[in-house]
């Protein structure tokens, strides 16, 4: 390695932008020329070994610039992340220079041998690795502070120099995958390879998860129907229903944890390690000494992280629950009023006016979700976390707390409080349709509509500068700056995780939950894959696995569907009915009755392998194969 990075400036390269970095206007030159010496300096001297040049723009603009790379460069960097890449014996093994030819469609010339968003990943990777060395600040910029080994491009966002970095979209790529993903209407399979090698492996898994998810809704909608139809009061019948649901809730979790290894494997994550983790840019404490890397870094004391957690963000958390409780009870009482003005005139407009209460509430429960994320956020920032998976982590399990009570206690207090399975029924109809609507306009139709309306004002703009109406480089990067920012998969993963709570939990009430969650599904995927290729900027590959903690999210809300279904079964007045004497029997069945299904759902789980037999026997093959070349060393 050491050798192919010394010659490494000898090759000569033709250059094509990757990337995009846009510092703040009035950026200093000092500081701009010491940035770009970093970036293009050698390995060897603490730089990135990159190629770099400003942006040539009609406005005499000079605080853009273009990244790239040579293919040689792009290769070492290859085996810096561990990519992982299909051999010439079909087997998946991370890349290695110094093998390069044992791997398949490799050739000198070959320039796609590495996608265009891994590519994007490795200058990203690179870029983020310059690290001070013997700097105290910025040059130009005494107060933003430098210590060795801080990453450079960290402190040059946090300090509002560095405006953002973004991977450039490839015009005639995208028009391949929009026109095989959602160019036309058609009943298939998404194209995940495809989306994988523009977007990478995040965001194609959640779109694998997605359709997964939508396909494996079918079965439940197909039986949902008739039991809509034709048995809507007979509970006896709901018994085969609700225990189907929960065995299917089961089935399908396990069976996606073998479709994710398969397409991970296919696609070389599975097999990559895991980076060591840097501190998350916005963490900050006195400087100290890491005692893992023995690098200076800020340290910041866990017991003042968990006094913020416990004394502030948790009390917080506890009032914003309180407040969520509040407003359904507002709710009931707008129930109650609604009911009261239909009995008192018995018309058509008094049976609209029964969903209203719903309507507005599901509303209501929209924006108290989404001014709460921002809430959640703030804290969880100020929490000072400092690894950005901690913070992940602490962030989900705020959001996903407040999201499963403020979505679903209106329907667990209907349940068990009211015991009315009319009011139930509306109320569970009511708002996962009109979440389903509001998401939709608020995720993809409304964003759509603002870029599009951007789009044709910058299109405008250029056209009367110039009379070449195709976009050039410099038009595509200023029109691409301007476009909103892709926060991620955690919105998308959460909508999804609901979902499965409005058909999952009470699915014996209303078995049409199941359909209406198809037909949005079907939505989504295009709405989704027009907002990923028109609205946003394309967003940095990031390799992945499986999809994380959404994976042990929805196997919780499994087996709290497993309680609820069997205590609502156990309400019916037919099974009450067989225990006229004794609640207490009743009560001691339905318990029994859980705890076998839950033992069932548990055994299935154990039972069926998280991956593959073909694919287990690969990893253990190239575990055999690297402890035996390590007893050779």
């Amino acid at each position: 390695m050491a050798e192919s990075w010394s010659f490494l400036d000898t090759v000569e390269c033709n250059f094509r932008p990757l990337v995009v970095i846009e510092l703040a206007k009035g950026t200093k030159e000092e500081t701009i020329k010491w940035f770009t010496k970093r970036i293009v300096d050698k390995k060897a001297n603490g730089g990135a070994q990159l190629l770099i040049k400003p942006l040539v723009t009609e406005n005499g603009d000079e605080n853009i610039y273009l990244v790239g790379a040579s293919h040689l460069r792009l290769l070492l960097g290859a085996e810096t992340v561990g990519l992982v890449k299909e051999c010439n014996d079909n087997s998946m093994r991370t890349f290695t220079y110094s093998s390069r030819k044992t791997f398949k469609d490799f050739e000198d010339d070959n320039h796609d041998f590495l996608t265009m968003a891994e590519c994007q990943y490795i200058i990203k990777h690179e870029l983020e690795n310059l690290r001070a060395k013997d700097e105290k600040m910025i040059p130009g910029y005494p107060q933003a502070k430098l210590y060795p080994g801080k990453s450079i491009v960290r402190r040059l966002l946090t300090s509002g120099i560095l405006v953002q970095i973004f991977p450039l979209h490839d015009r005639e790529e995208l028009k391949k995958l929009r026109h095989s993903w959602y160019g036309r209407v058609k009943v298939g399979y998404q194209p995940l390879d495809d989306i994988r090698c523009y977007f990478g492996e995040t965001i194609a898994l959640y779109f694998g998860f997605l359709e997964y998810f939508t396909f494996a809704l079918i079965p439940m909608a197909i039986i949902g129907i008739p039991y809509y139809v034709f048995a809507w009061e007979d509970y006896d019948k709901y018994v085969m229903f609700a225990t189907f649901n929960l065995l299917w809730s089961t089935v399908i979790l396990e069976v996606w944890k073998r479709i994710c290894a398969i397409l991970t494997y296919r696609w070389g994550t599975l097999l990559m390690k895991r980076q060591f983790e840097e501190p998350r840019s916005g963490f900050h404490g006195v400087l100290g000494i890491n005692p893992v890397t023995g690098r200076e870094e800020p340290v910041y004391s866990s017991l003042k992280r968990q006094l913020r957690i416990y004394l502030v963000s948790l009390p917080f958390v506890c009032l914003c629950l309180y407040f969520s409780l509040y407003v359904m009870m507002i709710y009931f009482d707008l129930e109650q009023w609604a009911l009261d003005y239909h009995r008192e005139n018995e018309s058509n407009f008094s049976s609209l006016m029964l969903y209203v209460p719903s309507i507005i509430y599901a509303v209501v429960i929209e924006i108290m979700n989404r001014i709460y994320r921002y809430a959640a956020e703030f804290l969880t920032s100020w929490e000072n976390h400092r690894l950005e998976s901690s913070y992940q982590n602490h962030l989900i399990l705020k959001v996903l707390v407040f999201n499963f009570l403020n979505c679903f206690a209106s329907l667990f207090y209907i349940a068990f409080v009211l015991f009315d399975m009319k009011l139930l029924r509306q109320s569970l109809a009511t708002l996962l349709i009109t979440s389903q609507i509001l998401n939709q306009f608020a995720e993809s139709l409304l964003p759509y509509w603002l870029q599009k309306r951007h789009n044709k004002r910058m299109k405008k703009r250029m056209c009367s500068q110039k009379t070449d109406t195709d976009l050039s480089l410099a038009e595509q990067v200023n029109m691409e700056k301007e476009m909103g920012t892709y926060l991620g998969t955690f919105d998308d993963y959460l909508e999804l995780f609901l979902q499965f709570g409005y058909v999952s939990l009470f699915s014996c009430v209303y078995p049409l939950a199941a359909v209406f969650a198809v037909l949005n599904n079907v939505t989504e995927i295009y709405s989704d894959a027009l907002k990923m290729c028109r609205v946003y900027k394309r967003p940095f590959a990031e390799p992945t696995a499986n999809i994380g903690v959404w994976q042990l999210a929805f196997e919780t809300m499994s087996v709290i569907s497993v309680v609820t279904n069997c205590i609502l079964i156990g309400m019916s007045p037919q099974v009450d009915a067989i225990f006229p004497d004794s609640k207490m029997d009743l009560v001691l069945t339905v318990a029994l009755v859980e705890h076998l299904l839950l033992a069932i759902k548990f055994i299935m789980a154990f039972v069926i392998p998280d991956k593959p037999r073909d694919i287990q026997i690969k990893l253990a093959k190239l575990e055999f194969e690297s402890l035996e070349a390590l007893k050779q060393q």
